[in-house]
């Protein structure tokens, strides 16, 4: 029971807290407006962010600060810097204000994702697939998040920004005061700067990576740009109504905490390769018919986009539960704010490469250069299974 209400808290902090991540994206439209901002502008608020998350990894992990410093304190002062950053953002007058806010709240945000996955594993040995899936279903309603409050309408974008930063602050405290240490600890680690390239030299955790990388390159380029190709597929399809093409995102984005919890159930039952693989192979499949289907009837449109939104980021949460039964267990933390850190870099190719897609090929060819990503993802996570490091996988299932 007690294992149940915190992972309950735990979830609900993660909704809370990851709200700050896509709040511009969310406000995209009104910041265009505002600021005459044009597609590489647009862009680079997301790209930002993403950036920042790196950075914020990268020093994470060659500190060792998550397998060193209690993971809930790292959570509740880093909740504290994103929603500090982000409400900043409310006083930006132009992208020269705002890209560097939007760079630091990224920073702080990599001291909430990662180590919120450690958190949620010292609690649960059995079923783990399904209490990281749940966790990261928690992070994308946080994503899709500001996408209701803006699809609400007749909100100023910085009250948005507002409220978004407000929640996140509610998160990490409820974290640092509602949940307890785990029963499942994981050793403390020492300051091992070099476990920064040694996870990579592990066959099993480097094939996890590589799953995560195809994942990744297909995820945040989608979550980032489905609003804009929804409010242009309605308009083409003669139905102009910014409200309906926010309320749709927030419906696809947060379909995903469905498929979060599903791939976690199918994972423990079926095994969390064969998991990865089949979501990777739906969404996929998905990216290639986005354009197929751009401006028709936008209830098609949205039902592609529900299945595209599920089957997205149900293999998420996967990729991090494997590598909390690959990774030296001394340095688990380390190993996922380092798997994070690299899929996180791949995210901003494909978010710069997106609109300029469009531009040279419209929406109908846009999202099919995500196509390779899952593809690529597939085929590491068929061989991942054959090694004979998968029987740590799961409880043997792979």
């Amino acid at each position: 029971m007690k294992g149940m209400r915190t992972l309950a808290i735990l979830a609900g902090a993660m909704v809370l807290s990851m709200s700050t991540w896509f709040s511009a994206s969310a406000v995209l439209p009104q910041l265009r407006a505002s600021w005459s901002l044009d597609s590489g502008q647009a862009a680079w608020l997301t790209i930002a962010v993403q950036l920042g998350f790196v950075s914020g990894a990268l020093v994470s992990a060659i500190t060792n600060l998550p397998d060193r410093v209690d993971p809930r304190r790292v959570f509740f002062l880093s909740c504290l810097g994103a929603a500090a950053a982000n409400a900043l953002l409310a006083t930006a007058t132009g992208p020269d204000a705002a890209l560097p806010l939007r760079f630091v709240t990224g920073f702080f945000v990599a001291g909430i994702y990662p180590p919120s996955l450690k958190i949620m594993a010292s609690h649960v040995q059995r079923g783990r697939g399904v209490a990281l899936g749940l966790m990261i279903g928690g992070l994308t309603l946080g994503s899709a998040t500001p996408h209701l409050v803006n699809g609400l309408g007749g909100l100023d974008w910085r009250l948005v920004i507002v409220v978004t930063s407000a929640l996140t602050a509610l998160g990490g405290l409820a974290v640092l005061v509602l949940v307890p240490d785990g029963p499942y600890p994981f050793p403390r680690g020492s300051f091992e700067p070099r476990y920064l390239f040694r996870s990579f030299r592990d066959p099993a955790v480097r094939l996890a990576n590589f799953g995560y990388f195809g994942h990744m390159w297909e995820l945040y380029a989608m979550w980032s740009w489905f609003g804009v190709f929804f409010a242009e597929s309605l308009r083409v399809a003669g139905v102009a109504d910014a409200h309906l093409a926010a309320l749709g995102t927030f419906v696809v984005v947060g379909a995903g905490a469905i498929g979060c919890y599903a791939g976690g159930v199918l994972s423990d039952r079926w095994g969390r390769t064969r998991t990865t693989a089949l979501a990777m192979a739906i969404s996929g499949t998905c990216a290639g018919l986005a354009g197929v289907v751009f401006g028709g009837s936008p209830l098609l449109v949205l039902s592609l986009g529900v299945i595209w939104g599920i089957a997205v980021v149900a293999d998420s949460a996967q990729f991090s539960t494997m590598v909390t039964e690959l990774a030296d267990q001394a340095y688990v933390g380390t190993a996922l704010t380092v798997q994070m850190a690299a899929g996180f870099l791949l995210t901003v190719a494909t978010i710069w490469i997106i609109p300029f897609a469009r531009d040279a090929f419209g929406w109908q060819w846009a999202f099919a250069v995500l196509v390779p990503g899952p593809a690529l993802g597939v085929v590491a996570m068929l061989r991942l299974r054959a090694r004979p490091e998968a029987v740590r996988i799961a409880g043997g299932l792979g």
